[in-house]
């Protein structure tokens, strides 16, 4: 009887391990090739994955024949050390390397005063542009040099604008090429203009 008991439950064992398939021969052998083999060896990395390589923004403007004069005297620190520029890296002009976008602003209203795009040309940073009509500023964005100018109108204010323009630069043959412009007034009600004085 012991030795039919134990058959029976020696059978309920292997029964049990045969169905559901729940079991790790179900998954099938494991894999053996290393993670990550799928990727080609000796590939340049993107831009977008490449490491941002830090630059010396100050530097880079104090040294550059292309900024003007009195930006360069206009860029000084505020607080200690700390300088008033806006620095941004991305991709401008197709490069293996980042491009960067220098902004120097002013120390007491935060106004830019001129903006810049350098490219790493085999190692050395030359400016590919620059925009030096204050207020003005540029930024990166999906790919396209975006620049804003803030239009003033005689008697407005820094604060506030009669409107903007907004450029979309694109880098093509070798140079920034405007793509679009776009105007906007700005409504002084909005900007804080004053009431038309009434008759009492």
């Amino acid at each position: 009887m012991a030795a039919l008991a134990a058959v029976g439950v020696l059978l309920g064992v292997l029964t049990g391990c045969s169905a559901g398939g729940t079991g790790a021969r179900d998954e099938g052998p494991a894999r053996t090739d290393p993670v990550g083999s799928a990727v080609p060896k000796n590939v340049p990395p993107s831009p977008s994955t490449a490491a941002t390589k830090k630059v010396d923004a100050v530097k880079l403007i104090k040294n550059d024949p292309e900024v003007s004069s009195d930006v360069k005297e206009d860029l000084k620190p505020c607080v200690g050390k700390e300088y008033p520029v806006d620095v941004s890296y991305g991709t401008l002009t197709g490069n293996t390397a980042n491009d960067v976008v220098v902004n120097v602003m002013t120390c007491g209203d935060a106004v830019s005063i001129g903006s810049y795009v350098y490219r790493d040309e085999g190692g050395r940073y030359t400016n590919v542009f620059k925009a030096e009509e204050p207020p003005v500023y540029a930024e990166i964005d999906r790919g396209d040099l975006v620049v804003t100018k803030q239009v003033y109108e005689k008697g407005d204010t820094v604060a506030y604008p009669s409107g903007e323009d907004v450029l979309t630069y694109r880098w093509t043959a070798g140079h920034f090429v405007e793509r679009t412009k776009i105007h906007s007034d700005y409504s002084n009600a909005v900007n804080g203009g004053s009431p038309a004085p009434s008759d009492n």
